[in-house]
Formats: C-alpha cells, sequence, structure tokens
C-alpha cells in the first residue's frame, strides 16, 4: 500500500480501485510477469523467491528493493 501511495503521489483512489495483485504482480508467476511487463514504469513487482535466485542482472540494474 506505502509503495502504491508513493507512486501515485499520495492520492488513494488508485489503491482503492485497483487490486494488489494488479498494481504489484508477482514475479514468480506466469500470469505476474505478464502483468508486471504490462505495467507502467515506474513498476511495483512482488516476490517471495530468496534473493539468490534472482538473476545476476538484477543487481547491477537501477531497481529499488
Amino acid at each position: 500500500e506505502i509503495l502504491s501511495l508513493l507512486r501515485q503521489g499520495g492520492d488513494p483512489g488508485w489503491c482503492r480501485s485497483v487490486p494488489n495483485w494488479d498494481r504489484g504482480p508477482w514475479l514468480e508467476t506466469l500470469l505476474g510477469y505478464r502483468r508486471a511487463r504490462g505495467n507502467a514504469r515506474p513498476r511495483i513487482i512482488s516476490s517471495h523467491l530468496p534473493v539468490h535466485m534472482f538473476p545476476k542482472a538484477f543487481f547491477g540494474s537501477k531497481a529499488k528493493v
């Protein structure tokens, strides 16, 4: 919720109207991956993967964790 509010400049309308799984889809599911790719930038992506399973390119990117 906090990330969604920050992304929308504090406006709670988006949080109330868009389900959590659409705002921050899970990266480890095929449906979540497809939704994440289609979301506008900056993207919010959720994951329950352990850090050692993330691709090495992730750690060289500008992603905020």
